[in-house]
């Protein structure tokens, strides 16, 4: 017989990775074909730090890796520059999970705030070095803007649509996994 947290951790990690297929999908769709427009939020990185901030033992590194590497091939970014922002990004908030277990929505969304705009300054830092062309400041700083204004709407979803509660304070050891 299967353990009913091992199958609980299993069945939010499909359904991470199915919203990941889900957002890949929508994002490769030529629906709008007008250059010039605003870049949107990055779905996934604030469907990521919600549920590390939540429950961090449904998201492992190497499936965050595995999401977002698939991100980084189909939408045609620098392969692995995101995955490893967003992997060191997550672990940060995964270390400070003891500390964010019983604040308040607004100290994790500040949280939450620092860690996307240094993932996207860590981004552009790393274009800009490498040369690359294609790296506007602004551009990046709007999609950062809009994932920040995202975040409440994905965690509000996270926690009343998917299911993905808080953990209480007794609920996971020291390595991050529910006890």
């Amino acid at each position: 017989m299967v353990d009913p947290l091992t199958l609980d951790r299993w069945f939010y990690r499909a359904v991470y990775v199915g919203l990941a297929a889900t957002v890949v999908f929508v994002q490769i769709l030529p629906l709008e074909t007008r250059a010039g427009l605003l870049p949107g939020p990055e779905w996934m990185l604030c469907l990521t730090l919600a549920w590390i901030q939540r429950r961090p033992d449904y998201l492992p590194p190497w499936l965050i890796a595995a999401v977002f590497l698939m991100l980084d091939m189909l939408l045609m970014r620098p392969p692995g520059l995101l995955t490893a922002l967003v992997l060191i990004g997550a672990e940060f908030l995964r270390a400070r999970q003891n500390v964010s277990v019983e604040t308040a929505f607004g100290s994790e969304w500040m949280l939450t705030t620092a860690t996307i705009v240094a993932i996207f300054l860590g981004a552009w830092t790393v274009l800009v070095l490498s040369g690359v062309p294609e790296a506007h400041f602004g551009l990046l700083a709007v999609q950062a803007v809009m994932t920040v204004l995202a975040y409440p709407l994905v965690a509000a979803a996270s926690r009343y649509l998917i299911g993905v509660r808080r953990v209480t304070p007794g609920e996971l050891d020291p390595r991050g996994l529910a006890g």
